[in-house]
Protein backbone atom coordinates (compact mmCIF):
# COMPACT_ATOMS: atom_id res chain seq x y z
CA UNK A 1 0.00 0.00 0.00
CA UNK A 2 1.31 3.34 -1.10
CA UNK A 3 -0.01 6.90 -0.18
CA UNK A 4 0.92 10.33 -0.76
CA UNK A 5 0.68 12.65 2.40
CA UNK A 6 -0.27 16.02 1.15
CA UNK A 7 -0.60 17.09 4.92
CA UNK A 8 -0.22 16.59 8.77
CA UNK A 9 -4.57 15.51 8.32
CA UNK A 10 -3.71 13.21 5.95
CA UNK A 11 -0.78 11.33 7.39
CA UNK A 12 -3.29 11.24 11.05
CA UNK A 13 -5.76 9.57 8.76
CA UNK A 14 -3.38 7.09 7.48
CA UNK A 15 -2.34 6.63 11.32
CA UNK A 16 -5.81 6.12 11.87
CA UNK A 17 -6.72 3.51 9.80
CA UNK A 18 -3.46 1.80 10.80
CA UNK A 19 -3.94 1.52 14.22
CA UNK A 20 -7.40 0.21 13.10
CA UNK A 21 -6.00 -2.54 11.84
CA UNK A 22 -3.85 -3.51 14.19
CA UNK A 23 -4.41 -7.00 15.57
CA UNK A 24 -2.57 -7.44 18.80
CA UNK A 25 0.01 -10.67 18.48
CA UNK A 26 -0.41 -13.52 21.35
CA UNK A 27 2.38 -14.43 22.08
CA UNK A 28 4.80 -10.89 21.64
CA UNK A 29 4.22 -7.72 21.31
CA UNK A 30 3.36 -5.62 17.86
CA UNK A 31 6.83 -4.23 16.28
CA UNK A 32 6.49 -1.66 13.59
CA UNK A 33 9.43 -1.21 11.90
CA UNK A 34 9.74 2.59 10.40
CA UNK A 35 12.15 3.64 7.78
CA UNK A 36 13.09 6.86 6.53
CA UNK A 37 15.61 9.69 5.99
CA UNK A 38 15.99 12.82 8.76
CA UNK A 39 12.59 15.10 8.47
CA UNK A 40 10.45 11.90 6.14
CA UNK A 41 7.87 11.93 8.62
CA UNK A 42 8.46 9.27 10.88
CA UNK A 43 8.05 10.45 14.57
CA UNK A 44 5.11 12.57 12.94
CA UNK A 45 3.01 9.21 12.34
CA UNK A 46 4.15 8.01 15.57
CA UNK A 47 2.86 11.32 16.84
CA UNK A 48 -0.42 10.72 15.20
CA UNK A 49 -0.69 7.07 16.08
CA UNK A 50 -0.24 7.98 20.01
CA UNK A 51 -3.24 10.33 19.27
CA UNK A 52 -5.27 7.77 17.83
CA UNK A 53 -4.61 5.83 20.96
CA UNK A 54 -5.54 8.66 23.10
CA UNK A 55 -1.69 9.64 24.52
CA UNK A 56 -1.61 13.40 26.01
CA UNK A 57 1.95 12.95 26.65
CA UNK A 58 4.07 15.27 23.81
CA UNK A 59 5.68 12.59 21.74
CA UNK A 60 9.09 14.18 20.43
CA UNK A 61 11.53 11.55 18.81
CA UNK A 62 13.92 9.70 20.76
CA UNK A 63 16.94 10.10 18.93
CA UNK A 64 19.25 10.72 22.33
CA UNK A 65 17.24 8.88 24.81
CA UNK A 66 16.77 6.02 22.41
CA UNK A 67 13.52 5.40 24.07
CA UNK A 68 10.51 5.71 25.36
CA UNK A 69 7.21 4.52 26.47
CA UNK A 70 3.65 5.84 26.89
CA UNK A 71 0.68 3.73 28.61
CA UNK A 72 -2.25 3.56 26.21
CA UNK A 73 -5.50 3.54 28.21
CA UNK A 74 -9.07 1.20 27.13
CA UNK A 75 -7.69 0.22 24.10
CA UNK A 76 -5.91 -3.36 22.96
CA UNK A 77 -2.36 -2.57 23.44
CA UNK A 78 -1.41 -1.15 26.92
CA UNK A 79 1.83 0.46 26.11
CA UNK A 80 3.65 2.40 23.19
CA UNK A 81 7.26 1.98 23.15
CA UNK A 82 8.85 4.45 20.53
CA UNK A 83 12.62 3.37 20.08
CA UNK A 84 15.12 4.91 17.88
CA UNK A 85 18.05 3.60 16.63
CA UNK A 86 19.58 6.01 14.58
CA UNK A 87 22.51 6.36 16.95
CA UNK A 88 23.07 2.64 17.78
CA UNK A 89 25.45 0.86 15.59
CA UNK A 90 24.50 -2.89 16.37
CA UNK A 91 21.80 -4.45 17.66
CA UNK A 92 22.99 -5.73 20.79
CA UNK A 93 22.92 -2.66 22.00
CA UNK A 94 18.93 -2.61 22.49
CA UNK A 95 19.29 -6.03 24.16
CA UNK A 96 20.95 -3.86 26.81
CA UNK A 97 17.74 -1.70 26.89
CA UNK A 98 15.52 -4.70 27.91
CA UNK A 99 14.14 -4.89 24.43
CA UNK A 100 13.55 -8.85 24.86
CA UNK A 101 11.38 -8.36 27.76
CA UNK A 102 9.53 -5.57 25.72
CA UNK A 103 9.11 -7.51 23.09
CA UNK A 104 7.56 -10.61 25.07
CA UNK A 105 4.57 -8.29 26.62
CA UNK A 106 1.96 -9.27 23.57
CA UNK A 107 0.05 -5.82 25.58
CA UNK A 108 3.08 -4.03 24.18
CA UNK A 109 2.78 -1.97 20.54
CA UNK A 110 6.31 -0.73 19.42
CA UNK A 111 7.84 1.56 16.59
CA UNK A 112 11.30 1.58 16.30
CA UNK A 113 13.11 4.78 13.93
CA UNK A 114 16.16 3.23 11.47
CA UNK A 115 15.59 -0.15 11.97
CA UNK A 116 18.07 -0.97 9.70
CA UNK A 117 21.25 0.11 12.12
CA UNK A 118 19.68 -2.72 14.46
CA UNK A 119 18.15 -5.66 11.48
CA UNK A 120 20.54 -8.32 13.19
CA UNK A 121 18.35 -8.62 16.27
CA UNK A 122 14.77 -7.94 14.59
CA UNK A 123 12.49 -10.63 13.22
CA UNK A 124 11.99 -11.05 9.55
CA UNK A 125 8.66 -10.56 9.58
CA UNK A 126 7.78 -7.13 11.18
CA UNK A 127 5.69 -4.95 9.30
CA UNK A 128 7.54 -1.93 7.55
CA UNK A 129 6.44 1.33 6.68
CA UNK A 130 9.10 3.63 4.79
CA UNK A 131 8.54 7.04 4.78
CA UNK A 132 10.05 9.62 2.04
CA UNK A 133 10.22 13.10 1.93
CA UNK A 134 9.48 14.79 -1.44
CA UNK A 135 8.76 18.44 -0.58
CA UNK A 136 7.82 20.51 2.32
CA UNK A 137 4.01 19.36 3.32
CA UNK A 138 4.04 15.99 0.71
CA UNK A 139 6.20 12.54 2.12
CA UNK A 140 4.94 9.17 0.41
CA UNK A 141 4.08 6.55 3.00
CA UNK A 142 4.26 2.73 1.82
CA UNK A 143 3.36 0.05 4.08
Amino acid sequence: MKIISRSLAETEKFAQDFVAKLIPKKDEATLVALSGELGSGKTTFVQCVARTLGVQENITSPTFVIMKKFSIFNFQFSNLYHLDAYRLERGEELAKLGLEEIVAEPRNLIFLEWPENVKNVLPKDIPKISFEFIDENTRKIVL
